[in-house]
Protein backbone atom coordinates (compact mmCIF):
# COMPACT_ATOMS: atom_id res chain seq x y z
CA UNK A 1 0.00 0.00 0.00
CA UNK A 2 2.68 2.17 0.86
CA UNK A 3 4.37 1.61 -2.68
CA UNK A 4 1.16 2.40 -4.60
CA UNK A 5 0.69 5.61 -2.38
CA UNK A 6 4.51 6.87 -3.45
CA UNK A 7 4.25 5.90 -7.00
CA UNK A 8 0.87 7.13 -7.11
CA UNK A 9 2.51 10.85 -5.52
CA UNK A 10 5.20 10.66 -7.81
CA UNK A 11 3.03 10.35 -11.05
CA UNK A 12 0.61 13.34 -9.80
CA UNK A 13 4.16 15.26 -9.39
CA UNK A 14 5.32 14.97 -12.63
CA UNK A 15 2.41 15.23 -14.55
CA UNK A 16 1.47 18.74 -13.19
CA UNK A 17 5.66 19.31 -13.54
CA UNK A 18 5.32 18.40 -17.38
CA UNK A 19 2.52 21.02 -18.13
CA UNK A 20 4.49 24.01 -17.06
CA UNK A 21 8.06 23.10 -19.02
CA UNK A 22 7.78 26.52 -21.16
CA UNK A 23 10.00 26.43 -24.38
CA UNK A 24 11.65 29.67 -24.59
CA UNK A 25 11.17 30.41 -20.49
CA UNK A 26 11.55 29.40 -17.00
CA UNK A 27 8.52 28.85 -15.18
CA UNK A 28 7.81 29.94 -11.11
CA UNK A 29 7.91 25.87 -10.43
CA UNK A 30 11.32 24.24 -10.43
CA UNK A 31 12.26 20.86 -11.57
CA UNK A 32 11.64 18.15 -9.04
CA UNK A 33 14.31 18.26 -5.64
CA UNK A 34 17.84 16.22 -5.74
CA UNK A 35 17.13 15.54 -9.69
CA UNK A 36 19.85 16.37 -11.88
CA UNK A 37 18.88 17.06 -15.61
CA UNK A 38 20.71 17.80 -18.94
CA UNK A 39 19.13 19.83 -22.06
CA UNK A 40 20.62 21.44 -25.09
CA UNK A 41 19.38 24.06 -27.14
CA UNK A 42 19.55 24.65 -30.97
CA UNK A 43 18.66 27.95 -32.76
CA UNK A 44 18.21 28.64 -36.28
CA UNK A 45 18.60 32.22 -36.97
CA UNK A 46 18.14 34.21 -39.84
CA UNK A 47 19.67 37.16 -40.86
CA UNK A 48 17.97 39.99 -43.12
CA UNK A 49 21.34 38.97 -45.82
CA UNK A 50 19.58 35.00 -45.73
CA UNK A 51 22.31 34.16 -43.58
CA UNK A 52 21.92 31.49 -41.19
CA UNK A 53 23.29 31.51 -37.40
CA UNK A 54 23.32 28.36 -35.71
CA UNK A 55 23.55 28.86 -31.61
CA UNK A 56 24.14 25.62 -29.50
CA UNK A 57 23.51 25.83 -26.20
CA UNK A 58 24.08 22.94 -23.93
CA UNK A 59 22.97 23.15 -20.06
CA UNK A 60 23.16 21.01 -16.85
CA UNK A 61 20.64 21.93 -14.34
CA UNK A 62 20.07 20.73 -10.77
CA UNK A 63 17.11 20.81 -8.09
CA UNK A 64 18.48 21.05 -4.77
CA UNK A 65 15.25 21.64 -3.34
CA UNK A 66 11.69 22.85 -3.83
CA UNK A 67 13.00 26.14 -3.19
CA UNK A 68 16.27 26.25 -5.37
CA UNK A 69 17.57 25.12 -8.72
CA UNK A 70 20.52 26.08 -11.02
CA UNK A 71 21.59 26.23 -14.47
CA UNK A 72 24.98 26.04 -15.98
CA UNK A 73 24.87 26.86 -19.55
CA UNK A 74 27.59 27.25 -22.65
CA UNK A 75 27.18 29.52 -25.96
CA UNK A 76 28.06 27.86 -29.19
CA UNK A 77 27.60 29.21 -32.58
CA UNK A 78 29.05 30.37 -35.84
CA UNK A 79 27.93 33.46 -36.38
CA UNK A 80 31.64 35.47 -36.31
CA UNK A 81 33.18 33.63 -38.61
CA UNK A 82 30.97 30.77 -40.49
CA UNK A 83 33.34 27.96 -38.10
CA UNK A 84 31.73 27.03 -34.61
CA UNK A 85 33.30 28.52 -31.47
CA UNK A 86 32.70 28.73 -27.96
CA UNK A 87 31.29 32.29 -27.17
CA UNK A 88 30.91 32.04 -23.59
CA UNK A 89 28.80 30.67 -20.51
CA UNK A 90 26.47 31.90 -17.93
CA UNK A 91 24.98 30.56 -14.28
CA UNK A 92 21.41 31.00 -13.53
CA UNK A 93 19.51 30.39 -10.18
CA UNK A 94 15.78 30.53 -9.21
CA UNK A 95 14.47 30.67 -5.66
CA UNK A 96 10.69 29.52 -5.43
CA UNK A 97 9.47 31.88 -2.30
CA UNK A 98 5.71 31.13 -2.75
CA UNK A 99 3.27 28.00 -3.34
CA UNK A 100 -0.60 27.57 -3.29
CA UNK A 101 -1.24 23.80 -4.27
CA UNK A 102 -5.00 22.35 -4.58
CA UNK A 103 -5.46 18.92 -6.39
CA UNK A 104 -5.63 19.85 -9.56
CA UNK A 105 -4.37 23.39 -9.68
CA UNK A 106 -1.56 25.68 -8.11
CA UNK A 107 -0.49 28.83 -8.10
CA UNK A 108 3.77 29.73 -7.93
CA UNK A 109 5.91 32.69 -7.54
CA UNK A 110 9.66 32.87 -7.90
CA UNK A 111 12.79 35.35 -8.36
CA UNK A 112 15.66 34.25 -10.38
CA UNK A 113 18.80 35.90 -11.84
CA UNK A 114 21.85 35.15 -14.41
CA UNK A 115 25.07 36.18 -15.15
CA UNK A 116 26.90 35.72 -18.54
CA UNK A 117 30.10 36.09 -19.80
CA UNK A 118 30.69 36.28 -23.81
CA UNK A 119 33.65 37.59 -25.80
CA UNK A 120 31.80 37.85 -28.63
CA UNK A 121 31.62 41.15 -30.71
CA UNK A 122 28.88 43.54 -30.21
CA UNK A 123 26.82 43.45 -32.99
CA UNK A 124 22.89 44.79 -32.06
CA UNK A 125 20.71 47.19 -29.78
CA UNK A 126 18.92 44.22 -28.25
CA UNK A 127 20.81 43.50 -24.99
CA UNK A 128 20.11 39.37 -24.93
CA UNK A 129 22.78 37.56 -22.08
CA UNK A 130 21.75 34.23 -22.61
CA UNK A 131 24.12 33.92 -25.83
CA UNK A 132 25.31 37.84 -27.02
CA UNK A 133 25.86 39.65 -24.30
CA UNK A 134 28.57 39.63 -21.15
CA UNK A 135 25.81 40.93 -17.92
CA UNK A 136 23.11 39.91 -15.50
CA UNK A 137 19.49 40.01 -15.62
CA UNK A 138 17.35 39.80 -12.19
CA UNK A 139 13.67 38.85 -12.39
CA UNK A 140 10.49 37.98 -11.03
CA UNK A 141 7.88 35.16 -12.38
CA UNK A 142 4.44 34.27 -11.96
CA UNK A 143 2.87 30.90 -12.84
CA UNK A 144 -0.84 29.55 -12.82
CA UNK A 145 -1.60 26.17 -13.24
CA UNK A 146 -5.47 24.80 -13.58
CA UNK A 147 -5.98 21.37 -14.95
CA UNK A 148 -4.53 21.28 -18.11
CA UNK A 149 -3.81 24.82 -18.85
CA UNK A 150 -0.66 26.90 -17.47
CA UNK A 151 -0.28 30.30 -17.87
CA UNK A 152 3.11 32.32 -16.96
CA UNK A 153 4.58 35.48 -16.81
CA UNK A 154 8.00 37.12 -15.90
CA UNK A 155 9.08 40.58 -15.46
CA UNK A 156 13.09 41.13 -15.33
CA UNK A 157 15.56 43.84 -15.01
CA UNK A 158 18.86 43.19 -18.05
CA UNK A 159 21.96 44.97 -17.76
CA UNK A 160 24.82 44.62 -20.43
CA UNK A 161 29.13 45.26 -19.59
CA UNK A 162 31.99 45.09 -21.75
CA UNK A 163 32.05 41.79 -23.75
CA UNK A 164 35.64 40.30 -23.39
CA UNK A 165 38.65 40.71 -24.13
CA UNK A 166 38.16 43.82 -25.92
CA UNK A 167 34.74 44.81 -27.33
CA UNK A 168 33.67 47.41 -25.04
CA UNK A 169 29.55 48.28 -24.98
CA UNK A 170 28.91 51.30 -27.45
CA UNK A 171 28.55 54.68 -25.17
CA UNK A 172 25.84 55.48 -27.80
CA UNK A 173 23.28 52.66 -27.18
CA UNK A 174 21.26 51.71 -23.98
CA UNK A 175 23.15 49.77 -22.11
CA UNK A 176 20.26 48.02 -19.96
CA UNK A 177 16.47 46.80 -20.87
CA UNK A 178 13.48 45.93 -19.27
CA UNK A 179 11.58 42.30 -20.38
CA UNK A 180 8.49 41.16 -20.57
CA UNK A 181 6.98 37.65 -21.13
CA UNK A 182 3.81 35.84 -21.14
CA UNK A 183 3.22 32.33 -21.95
CA UNK A 184 0.59 29.64 -22.26
CA UNK A 185 0.54 26.00 -22.60
CA UNK A 186 -2.04 23.39 -22.72
CA UNK A 187 -1.98 19.84 -21.92
CA UNK A 188 -3.23 17.92 -25.33
CA UNK A 189 -2.55 14.96 -25.19
CA UNK A 190 -3.10 12.29 -23.76
CA UNK A 191 -6.91 12.73 -22.92
CA UNK A 192 -7.05 10.11 -20.33
CA UNK A 193 -3.96 9.10 -18.14
CA UNK A 194 -3.18 5.40 -17.04
CA UNK A 195 0.30 4.93 -17.15
CA UNK A 196 3.50 7.37 -16.69
CA UNK A 197 4.66 6.34 -19.92
CA UNK A 198 1.89 7.59 -22.18
CA UNK A 199 3.61 10.68 -24.53
CA UNK A 200 2.22 14.12 -23.35
CA UNK A 201 1.73 16.79 -25.97
CA UNK A 202 1.53 20.51 -25.15
CA UNK A 203 0.88 22.86 -27.33
CA UNK A 204 2.41 26.30 -26.33
CA UNK A 205 2.30 30.38 -27.22
CA UNK A 206 4.78 32.57 -26.00
CA UNK A 207 5.39 36.84 -26.08
CA UNK A 208 8.34 37.81 -25.49
CA UNK A 209 9.37 41.37 -25.36
CA UNK A 210 11.76 44.02 -24.43
CA UNK A 211 12.58 47.84 -23.79
CA UNK A 212 15.42 49.45 -23.51
CA UNK A 213 15.84 52.23 -20.78
CA UNK A 214 17.74 54.88 -21.89
CA UNK A 215 16.22 55.22 -25.59
CA UNK A 216 13.27 53.73 -25.14
CA UNK A 217 13.49 51.33 -28.34
CA UNK A 218 11.16 47.99 -28.09
CA UNK A 219 10.56 44.86 -29.89
CA UNK A 220 8.04 42.18 -29.20
CA UNK A 221 8.20 38.74 -30.84
CA UNK A 222 5.52 35.40 -31.26
CA UNK A 223 6.88 31.98 -30.40
CA UNK A 224 4.22 29.03 -31.08
CA UNK A 225 5.33 26.00 -30.18
CA UNK A 226 5.36 22.17 -29.86
CA UNK A 227 6.24 19.97 -26.85
CA UNK A 228 6.73 16.19 -26.37
CA UNK A 229 7.13 14.72 -23.14
CA UNK A 230 8.32 11.01 -23.22
CA UNK A 231 8.53 8.48 -20.16
CA UNK A 232 7.88 11.57 -18.21
CA UNK A 233 11.95 11.90 -18.27
CA UNK A 234 12.67 13.00 -22.15
CA UNK A 235 11.46 16.36 -23.51
CA UNK A 236 11.64 17.72 -27.32
CA UNK A 237 10.28 20.91 -27.95
CA UNK A 238 10.16 22.71 -31.31
CA UNK A 239 9.39 26.16 -31.64
CA UNK A 240 9.32 29.13 -34.47
CA UNK A 241 10.33 32.75 -32.99
CA UNK A 242 8.96 35.47 -35.08
CA UNK A 243 8.86 39.54 -34.48
CA UNK A 244 6.10 41.24 -34.73
CA UNK A 245 7.45 44.76 -34.11
CA UNK A 246 10.98 46.48 -33.62
CA UNK A 247 12.24 49.58 -33.45
CA UNK A 248 15.77 48.72 -32.20
CA UNK A 249 18.35 46.98 -34.61
CA UNK A 250 18.24 43.19 -34.00
CA UNK A 251 20.82 40.89 -36.08
CA UNK A 252 18.68 37.91 -36.41
CA UNK A 253 15.76 37.35 -34.82
CA UNK A 254 13.75 35.12 -36.23
CA UNK A 255 14.03 31.39 -36.52
CA UNK A 256 13.33 27.67 -35.08
CA UNK A 257 14.15 26.49 -32.13
CA UNK A 258 14.61 22.82 -30.95
CA UNK A 259 15.93 21.76 -27.77
CA UNK A 260 16.26 18.48 -25.88
CA UNK A 261 16.34 17.31 -22.32
CA UNK A 262 16.54 14.79 -19.98
CA UNK A 263 15.99 14.42 -16.18
CA UNK A 264 17.42 12.13 -13.65
CA UNK A 265 15.18 11.74 -10.60
CA UNK A 266 16.87 11.15 -7.47
CA UNK A 267 19.98 11.58 -8.85
CA UNK A 268 20.97 13.02 -5.45
CA UNK A 269 20.45 11.67 -1.94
Amino acid sequence: MKKILIITLLFFNVSTYSQELFVMTEPASNMPAKSFGIRNMNAFMFEANGKLNYHNMPELMWGINKEWMVHAQGFISNRQDGGFETEGGSLYAKYRFFSKDDLKSHFRMALYGRYSFNRADIHQQEIETMGHNTGYEAGFIATQLLHKVAISSSLSYERALDNKPNYKFPITESNSAMNYTLSMGKLMLPKVYTSYKQVNVNLMLELLGQRLNDNKKSYLDIAPSVQFIINSQARIDLAYRQELYSTMIRTAPNGVILKFEYTFFNAFK
